[in-house]
Parts: C-alpha cells; structure tokens; sequence
C-alpha cells in the first residue's frame, strides 16, 4: 500500500516548471531515497508532500487526503529541511516542546537521548546553534516525531563525518522498531545507499526511475565497444551519456542486459550504485542510440 501518492502533478513557477506530469508513489514502512541535481525539482515535490504548498494541477495524497492546510493529515507528516526555519526565541527545549505537541506519536525520551548524542544545549538559542547543530536539531525532530510519513530533505547538511554515521544509525534502529514512510533527498548517495530500500530519480522535473534499490544496478550498464555495433544494440535503448574515440564508443546505457550485450562484442561494466544514480539524474544524450527519459 502507498503512503503517499502523487498524480500527474505540474508545478510552475512562472516561466519555469519545477514539476512536469510528475506521477509517483512512495510506499507504507519503506525508506526511499530521493534523488536529483540542483533545481530538478526534489524540494518541490517534498514541500506538496509535507502540505506547505498545493499542487496547482493534479492531486497529492497522504494516506488518500489532500494534505494541505489538512491539519488532521499534516499531525501525520514530519517534514524538516537543511533551512529549518525556527522563531528567534526559541531554544532548543522550546522546539522539543512544540514538536511533541504537534506530533501524536513523539517520543520525548528518544528526542533526550538524540539530544544528548548530538551535543545539544537545551537551553541554548537555535539562532546561537552553528549550521551543523540546526540539522542536528532536525534529525532529533524528525526521528522522535515517529511519525507515520517523515520527510528528511537532506537532514545532514553541515553535520561532520561522524555525526551523520550516527544519523543514518540510529534512523535505522528507529525504522526497525517503528517502521514508518521515510523519505529521504540526499546528494552523499553512496552514503545513504544502504539505507534504502527504494529510489526515486528525478531531472528536469520528472520522474526518471523509479525502482528497488537492488535493481538500479543491473539496469544501468557501461558498454564498450566499436561505435557501429553500439549503436545497432543501443538503438532502442535509453543512453544517457557516451563518449566517441575514433571508431570505439563507450556508452552509459539503461535498460540493456549484460549478456546481450556482451554476445553482440561489447564490453560490460555494472556501475557503482551513486554512478548508476548520478547517469540518471543528468538525463539522457543526444545522437543515434537515444531514447526519452522514460524509455523502458
């Protein structure tokens, strides 16, 4: 069952489209990662989700409602951002004490003890907080909010090497004991790989991929070899970057099969997972061999 759902939304802003027929749905008790560059549209879609904005075309549900401005819908919702905007007076235990009154399922003693595994102050201002404590701040709401869909759009900016291990530990050990819907915008793909158990890719504002972590791999395939014979295998294939050297190609191609590939001569590579996702989120090329991003 889907624990949110989007479909056939478009967003513009002016002259630009942030979302473009955006049609996608992140499952009940699954972590998914979501994935794209700069500007392909990730935050919007995550501000529909979390109800701070409404779709102006098409429909976003939360547990089948419309989330916006739904305040029985938004207790559900736990969304915190790298730029989580806080009063000026607040401190940190002001902001433990909101959460828990905003979120029917909080924790208050897993909000303490993250408190404590960051380093926080409780009475120290958030505006005193340096850039990688605010995230901080926000991973402790989010994780003790147990709510049924949290949304982190990356939750770990300015957190160092060690804090983020901690983060991605114990959002694990929260996920196994209170399974929820996490949605997770990430760029440090490698990092959270492991976390996920779906991927959602999304460039130019639309939806690229869409599959099980474990899959990303076997369909996005490096091929090798002279530019006539990739071509001809290509040809109905998405090729989402290559590079031409006198008679040889090599080509980033999605959707082909390594035995295939490799019984036409070509050479076949599987690619690490970040540079599967990263292949996808620039979109595909242009020239012989090229499908739309929404190729089989």
């Amino acid at each position: 069952m889907d624990a949110v759902s989007l479909t056939e939304v478009t967003q513009r802003f002016g002259d630009v489209t942030a979302l473009d027929h955006v049609s996608v749905s992140f499952g009940e008790r699954r972590i998914t990662g979501l994935v794209g560059r700069n500007g392909a549209g990730k935050s919007t879609l995550l501000e529909l989700v979390s109800g701070r904005a409404r779709a102006r075309l098409g429909s976003v549900t939360v547990h089948g409602k419309n989330p916006y401005e739904d305040r029985a819908v938004l207790s559900q919702v736990c969304a915190v951002t790298e730029s989580q905007p806080y009063p000026k007076s607040f401190r940190v235990s002001t902001v433990l004490t909101c959460a828990g009154l905003l979120h029917p399922q909080w924790d208050i003693s897993t909000a303490h003890d993250l408190v404590d595994l960051f380093d926080l102050r409780r009475q120290q201002k958030v505006s005193q907080l340096s850039r990688g404590q605010r995230s901080a701040l926000g991973v402790v709401v989010a994780l003790a909010s147990r709510a049924p869909v949290t949304v982190l759009d990356e939750p770990y900016v300015g957190l160092d090497a060690v804090a983020r291990r901690q983060f991605y530990d114990r959002l694990l050990e929260e996920f196994v004991a209170h399974p929820r819907t996490v949605i997770l915008s990430s760029h440090l793909i490698d990092e959270v790989a492991h976390l996920l158990d779906h991927v959602v890719v999304i460039a130019h504002g639309r939806v690229v991929l869409d599959a099980a972590t474990e899959s990303v791999r076997d369909g996005i395939l490096e091929l090798t070899g002279p530019s006539v014979l990739l071509d001809e295998y290509a040809a109905r294939l998405t090729v989402l970057s290559r590079a031409d050297l006198g008679g040889l190609t090599r080509a980033i191609v999605r959707g082909a099969r390594a035995d295939e590939a490799a019984a036409r001569g070509l050479r076949v590579a599987h690619l690490p997972f970040q540079e599967a996702v990263l292949a996808l989120s620039s979109g595909p090329s242009r020239g012989s061999g090229v499908g739309t991003a929404d190729s089989p």
